[in-house]
């Protein structure tokens, strides 16, 4: 069975041949994921930040806060993991919430409007209840 690294690396080698001049401009960033949450891929333009990151485990599952931030815009990232992560395995459950088995994932925005720069993007790893 094919490794959740591998399928991730493959799908960002699609959006390059989709988008090549994307490609280009974020190679060194095409290997990068977000800490914590190793099979999420981290959309070029972020870059994690070093304060408010968590990540805790226990019997119940994985608890993971990680903050990126980026000249990049609340649509383009919304549209990036939308795109990327049915493709790793997790179901769209809104514009921003995502399951996959025992895990819910949101992704939330923290600067105040749309077009605002730099964007903060919180991404929120969690069991699911039930």
């Amino acid at each position: 069975m094919f490794s959740l690294r591998l399928v991730a690396a493959v799908v960002l080698i699609l959006a390059a041949l989709v988008r090549p001049d994307a490609a280009l401009a974020q190679d060194a960033d095409a290997q990068a994921f977000v800490s914590g949450i190793e099979d999420l891929p981290l959309m070029p333009g972020l870059t994690e930040t070093a304060e408010g990151s968590l990540v805790f485990e226990s019997a119940g599952g994985r608890f993971v806060e990680v903050y990126a931030v980026g000249d990049v815009s609340r649509s383009d990232v919304e549209g990036f993991y939308g795109e990327s992560l049915p493709q790793l395995g997790w179901q769209k459950n809104g514009p921003t919430n995502f399951r996959r088995d025992n895990e819910v994932l949101v992704l939330e925005f923290i600067s105040g409007q749309e077009t605002a720069a730099p964007l903060t993007v919180r991404f929120a790893l969690s069991p699911a209840d039930g």
